[in-house]
């Protein structure tokens, strides 16, 4: 077999490998497995893609920089990528995960655009497919780019999370799709030999990538920010299969192409279970009423009681079955453990303890699944909303820790809502709703609750973390036998 034949089959083992890693993520029971293939898989990319380029330079020393330099520019951007990845991956929370893959998405983003600026000045022959290769990969990379920037900025509280609404924003958006197919039209039909105005072109398309990422994502609220980073990942992986067709490089097709699949799908999913348009979270809100008035933050409001951990602990005691519905609240406040020592010491008890996950709680899709099973919660009483909602009327207590958005009511009862029609967890049937809550202020989504004043609902305000520790701390000791 030659070099290339074995490089080429290195790289269809690793597509293997992502594929199999994918299956391996779909289930909590798999997902460590799923991890370690797909780790393992990339190792060996890279390990190929480093043996490509060095048999290259040593066999077209007329067409490449020398063998050496060549290994020590692989050697410089291997280092730079770990000095920047290590730390990050050692220092980041699990809480910060979501703006986190939101910024490494960027950075596919802006990678595919240097690909296809520099893959348009490199090429000569002036194929008219290549030419839209590098229009495409530069429009996906540069919305990706920008895109991921904005969810970055919303997701980290470092921009207001309420949808940016621009007059005829739908115009705007259409009208720049348009002048980026006029200027894609206008490179191919240039040929060879223009690369000075045929660059000019290619970053003028670069900029329109830049303002539509911007403003469609700005467009969109930040109750619908679990599928805006679903949809980066997906053009992330678009980005990724366009430089792979611009650089003839199999592998980076392949997993371009799964990646981009994957997260389209997982984001329709998402959709479906938000009860929101697939086409209209893509498009920035297109076709949505701007007109329509929102109840935000002033919303419904109304006399709300609050319990002490003593109350908390005897409502736990008297109850035969318990629902724990988490939210991005547990996540911040590290309870996660103590929620998992709760649970254990209820059902030593002989309680019913299950968790209710809604589909986007967290501000990313199976957040709250790793949170819970990295506390080593049992899988099989973490349960989706689809599987809890019916139970809720036969539940005598819910404890809502760090949720919001995912147990509003407002979803269904008021049309007038920013959340209006999404499927939420149905808490306020259970028997007695215990809030776990800092404060009275609106989630993420800046949605006032109407649950918080319902008649079978508590406040139990506070850390999440230290309430529940005195919970535990609360429940009297079993008697030996």
């Amino acid at each position: 077999m030659t070099t290339i034949g074995l490089i080429q089959g290195l790289y269809i083992v690793a597509g293997v490998m992502f594929i199999l890693s994918l299956a391996g993520l779909s289930k909590q029971a798999t997902a460590r497995s799923g991890n370690l293939i797909g780790i393992i898989g990339m190792g060996l990319a890279l390990s190929a893609t480093v043996w490509y380029s060095i048999y290259l330079s040593a066999e077209f020393p007329a067409d490449r920089q020398p063998v050496w330099l060549t290994a020590l520019l692989i050697l410089v951007v291997l280092g730079i990528g770990l000095s920047v990845g290590a730390p990050i991956a050692r220092k980041v929370e699990m809480t910060q995960m979501p703006e986190l893959i939101a910024a490494f998405h960027s950075f596919v983003g802006m990678a595919a655009v240097l690909v296809g600026i520099n893959s348009y000045l490199a090429e000569s022959s002036g194929d008219s497919v290549h030419t839209v290769e590098v229009a495409l990969g530069v429009l996906i990379g540069a919305y990706t780019f920008t895109g991921s920037v904005v969810a970055y900025l919303k997701l980290s509280a470092k921009m207001k999370s309420s949808p940016l609404v621009l007059p005829g924003r739908n115009l705007l958006n259409m009208g720049a799709f348009a002048v980026f197919f006029a200027l894609m039209m206008w490179l191919v039909a240039l040929g060879d030999g223009h690369h000075t105005l045929g660059l000019v072109l290619v970053l003028l398309m670069a900029v329109i990538g830049l303002a539509l990422g911007w403003h469609m994502v700005a467009a969109i609220g930040g109750g619908d920010m679990p599928v805006v980073v679903s949809m980066l990942n997906s053009y992330s992986g678009w980005a990724a299969a366009a430089a792979g067709f611009m650089l003839g490089n199999n592998l980076l097709i392949i997993t371009g192409a799964l990646v981009g699949s994957s997260g389209a799908i997982l984001s329709y999913i998402m959709c479906r279970a938000m009860n929101r348009s697939f086409i209209s979270v893509i498009l920035g809100g297109f076709g949505a009423d701007d007109s329509k008035p929102a109840a935000g933050a002033d919303g419904p409001v109304g006399d709300y009681t609050e319990i002490s951990v003593e109350g908390a602990v005897e409502a736990l005691l008297s109850a035969k079955s318990v629902v724990i519905t988490p939210g991005y609240g547990m996540a911040v406040a590290k309870a996660q453990y103590p929620v998992a020592e709760l649970t254990h010491r209820l059902r030593s008890r002989g309680i019913k303890v299950r968790f209710g996950v809604h589909p986007v709680a967290g501000r990313l899709p199976g957040h709250m699944n790793v949170l819970l099973a990295e506390a080593k919660v049992p899988y099989d009483i973490v349960l989706e909303m689809d599987e809890i909602n019916d139970d809720f009327t036969g539940t005598d207590v819910v404890l809502v820790i760090g949720a919001n958005d995912t147990v509003n009511p407002a979803a269904n009862d008021d049309p007038s809502s920013p959340i209006a029609g999404m499927p939420v967890l149905e808490v306020w049937h259970a028997q007695h709703v215990i809030v776990f809550k800092r404060s009275m202020a609106t989630g993420y989504a800046g949605v006032q609750n109407p649950l918080f004043f319902k008649e079978n609902t508590d406040m139990l305000f506070g850390d999440a973390k230290t309430q529940v520790e005195a919970i535990v701390a609360g429940l009297p000791a079993l008697q030996k036998a």
